[in-house]
């Protein structure tokens, strides 16, 4: 552990040319098999408010305030920003606060006052992302969808040659590859995002139905309803609710390991 961690060197290769060695002054190899657990250990004592929550994944951090005064969350969240810049501090580790964001879920206008993470004021937002959500302050789920049809609709058109009409590639596998490259995009995270109103979701549906059509080479009278019977393909909102049933039926059975 102390020749992984300690000593270590790394020089740059550029074709056939190689700079001089230097010494890394911390940190592990990117990718490395021990670092996540390493890190995990290293930021184990990451302080916490009583009233703040927080949540972490790898290096991703969330805190979260609740109040019914916007003034009073605001001070609970500087509160933790506070004792978390200064373990920041202690332990040398630096946080982007150009990269983070202070946002208000509230189905009021009113913004929470805005926060500052050491001598950084954290810019206030509308919408953030985070773990791959997009998250609006009222939670509608509309920011979320709209991205995720663009990034459907962007695959889609690299993967045209493949799946248009042209393509010579069979209809299963032309299935496969959209089962496999493409549905996840929507599906992920459906169990949170499908609580969004009917009008959101149908956003989806549309590009799903013009991604059916054109796989098929479906003639422009047929219903997008007797095109997912044809391929046997559930629309979102039946696939919504089977991701969110069989999600609950798990929860419900998870054995704690203590």
């Amino acid at each position: 552990m102390s020749s992984y961690l300690c000593d270590r060197t790394f020089q740059v290769k550029l074709r056939d040319a190689r700079s001089s060695l230097y010494t890394c002054l911390a940190g592990v190899p990117q990718g490395s098999v021990l670092g996540p657990v390493l890190y995990n250990i290293f930021t184990s004592d990451l302080p916490q408010s009583p009233k703040v929550a927080v949540a972490t994944f790898a290096d991703d951090a969330a805190f979260l305030a609740c109040s019914r005064d916007p003034k009073q969350a605001s001070t609970l969240l500087q509160s933790q920003l506070n004792i978390t810049h200064d373990w920041l501090t202690k332990w040398r580790i630096k946080a982007s606060a150009p990269k983070s964001h202070h946002i208000t879920f509230a189905l009021r206008l009113e913004t929470c006052p805005s926060v500052n993470l050491g001598r950084d004021k954290l810019p206030q937002s509308t919408c953030v992302k985070y773990l791959g959500f997009y998250l609006d302050r009222r939670m509608t789920w509309k920011d979320h969808i709209k991205n995720k049809r663009n990034e459907i609709n962007f695959r889609f058109k690299n993967l045209l040659w493949l799946l248009g009409r042209q393509s010579a590639l069979s209809l299963s596998n032309k299935l496969r590859v959209y089962c496999s490259i493409i549905k996840p995009i929507w599906t992920y995270g459906i169990q949170l995002w499908s609580s969004a109103s009917k009008s959101n979701i149908v956003c989806l549906q549309r590009a799903q139905n013009n991604i059916l059509r054109t796989l098929s080479s479906a003639p422009w009278y047929a219903r997008n309803s007797e095109i997912h019977d044809y391929l046997e393909i559930p629309t979102v909102l039946v696939e919504a609710k089977r991701y969110s049933t069989n999600y609950k039926t798990d929860w419900q059975h998870i054995q704690t390991l203590i």
